[in-house]
């Protein structure tokens, strides 16, 4: 079987990258992701990479810090997250660079649109940090623009859920699972799959979204190949 897309954003949150420890990074968690890619890059596929910051810090649960400083904050834990993954990628053999949105030329590229298509074109994976640099954007947001900017083929949302629900899932048993839905769905039911700017910028820009678990092993290979797990919003 030939992969269903050339070129992906995989979108990974941190609260996946934690694993079972909730705060911080699973090493564990790290190398299997990372055994994945290398999985994925042997068909061909090229692979962006944005990384949220909630195994660290959710500036949106601070009730009484500004808020422009508490995105900031969230952008510098992705950055962690970024270069965690990178040294994973780089521990079995996957060239990987880090691109920031915000300049941090010490640890990472800025982020440059035409360098980071050049280097997905010769086969080393581009990981974007520090979300779209500017706060009250989501690290959902930015993996839309990214997806936009770079002409993906799909985003694929790797999450600590399974798939896109009615609702709660782990506080409401009775959440009905969705296999598919349209981005109008989603912004008309209010649905926590991806905040409304994400979803209306996939809308206008005709990306489709693959919902799944990072934690069950294989997912992402899964996805690329067009199984149907998760949900897809198209």
């Amino acid at each position: 079987m030939k992969p269903g897309y050339k070129r992906v954003i995989l979108k990974i949150s941190g609260e996946a990258l934690a694993g079972e420890n909730k705060f911080g990074l699973n090493e564990e968690m790290l190398l299997r992701v990372a055994k994945e890619i290398k999985e994925v890059k042997a068909l061909g596929v090229q692979i962006a990479i944005v990384v949220g910051g909630g195994n660290f810090w959710r500036g949106r649960a601070s009730k009484s810090m500004d808020r422009a400083t508490a995105d900031y904050m969230g952008m510098l834990a992705t950055v962690i997250n970024a270069m965690a993954l990178q040294d994973a990628f780089e521990s079995i053999g996957i060239p990987t660079r880090v691109q920031s949105a915000i300049e941090m030329k010490e640890v990472a590229e800025p982020y440059i649109r035409r360098r980071a298509i050049s280097k997905l074109n010769r086969g080393e994976v581009v990981i974007f940090g520090a979300g779209t640099g500017n706060p009250f954007f989501s690290t959902d947001t930015t993996a839309a623009l990214r997806a936009a900017e770079i002409e993906a083929d799909v985003i694929l949302l790797a999450k600590k859920v399974d798939a896109v629900y009615s609702d709660d899932p782990e506080k409401n048993p009775n959440a009905v699972k969705y296999d598919t839905l349209t981005h109008q769905e989603v912004l008309e039911k209010g649905l926590g799959v991806m905040d409304s700017t994400a979803a209306s910028l996939c809308k206008d820009n005709n990306i489709p979204v693959h919902v799944f678990a990072l934690s069950q092993e294989g997912n992402i290979l899964k996805a690329v190949m067009g199984e149907k797990i998760g949900t897809i919003v198209k």
